[in-house]
């Protein structure tokens, strides 16, 4: 027994998923990624995380993992702060056959209670966004960063720079030349960074 679901966010940087995950990349259509997840860490920080929201005309890219049931448990622990959205494979196309993905293929939105812009209270952290966008560099390159740019709303919400102190759990080292050009995308987009985290 297996479960498929679509990863839209730092699930498709392989990294942070376990070894042997069956994983397709592929687009999404009629949704749309937004940083509007808000909670806390145990020790208080706050951080703001990614979700997705249907939106008519639009598409993003992501992965399709397979991987066993048993492992849901772990997942929907890593996900606490999200509710599945079932029988999405109508609308994923994978990106060698074009082919849909399977019936049961799911997803993660924000749960109601912690569905809310980000804030600098709420910042997102510099070091899930370096995981995230590492991930779209590894399967799309260069033109995976530009399509997460372009296809997530929310670029007001402000960046905490703790890329040398990493306060994201499932932390990745960035390759020095990925990291300039992550961060020359970000200073064109506009982010806002709050004072570095110390």
């Amino acid at each position: 027994m297996t479960i498929t679901y679509f990863g839209y966010g730092s699930l498709v940087n392989i990294d942070t998923i376990p070894a042997g995950v069956e994983v397709t990349p592929g687009t999404l259509h009629g949704w749309v990624r937004e940083w509007k997840v808000c909670g806390e860490s145990p020790d208080g920080q706050g951080r703001c995380a990614l979700t997705v929201r249907e939106k008519e005309g639009t598409r993003i890219m992501g992965v399709m993992a397979r991987e066993p049931k048993t492992r849901l448990a772990e997942l929907e622990l890593r996900e606490k702060r999200y509710l599945k959205v079932e029988a999405v494979g109508g609308a994923f196309r994978c990106d060698a056959s074009m082919r849909p993905g399977p019936d049961e293929l799911f997803l993660f939105r924000a749960a109601p209670e912690h569905c809310r812009w980000g804030t600098d209270k709420h910042p997102i952290l510099q070091s899930y966004l370096d995981c995230v966008l590492a991930g779209f560099y590894r399967f799309w390159g260069e033109a995976g960063i530009d399509h997460f740019l372009e296809t997530t709303e929310g670029w007001h919400v402000p960046v905490l720079p703790d890329r040398a102190n990493p306060l994201y759990p499932r932390k990745i080292v960035l390759d020095p030349e990925v990291a300039k050009l992550i961060d020359s995308k970000l200073k064109d987009l506009g982010v806002n960074f709050l004072s570095p985290a110390t």
